[in-house]
């Protein structure tokens, strides 16, 4: 398989995942205990700093990805174990974070056997 598929697709789970959160925290069901620019600088913030160096296909950056990916996997699990009623955007967020961690991960792993 090329290794172009493995960047496409860690490109469309990082969209969706950061689609996912801006909309999750500001359109879909907003906190009523904390401020939405607090969550989404927890939440999107760290999506935005290595997506410079993916976006120039940087191996280093979209090696970042993959870790960086993780914590939204936990979140996603737990999000979707503990509340029922946000159950489909937990599974999303499960779906976009592990498309990223393995869409960069077996982008920087080919370009490796290169």
């Amino acid at each position: 398989m090329p290794r172009l598929y493995f960047y496409y697709a860690a490109l469309s789970g990082f969209f969706g995942l950061f689609l996912l959160m801006m909309a999750w925290h500001t359109l879909i069901a907003p906190s009523n205990t904390f401020p939405t620019a607090l969550l989404l600088m927890v939440t999107v913030g760290p999506l935005l700093l290595p997506f410079k160096g993916l976006l120039n296909k940087n191996l280093k950056s979209c090696t970042w990805m993959t870790y960086l990916s993780l914590p939204y996997f936990v979140h996603g699990v737990t999000e979707a174990y503990v509340n029922q009623s946000q159950r489909p955007y937990a599974l999303l967020e499960i779906l976009f974070s592990l498309l990223l961690c393995f869409g960069a991960g077996f982008y920087v792993y080919k370009a490796e056997k290169v």
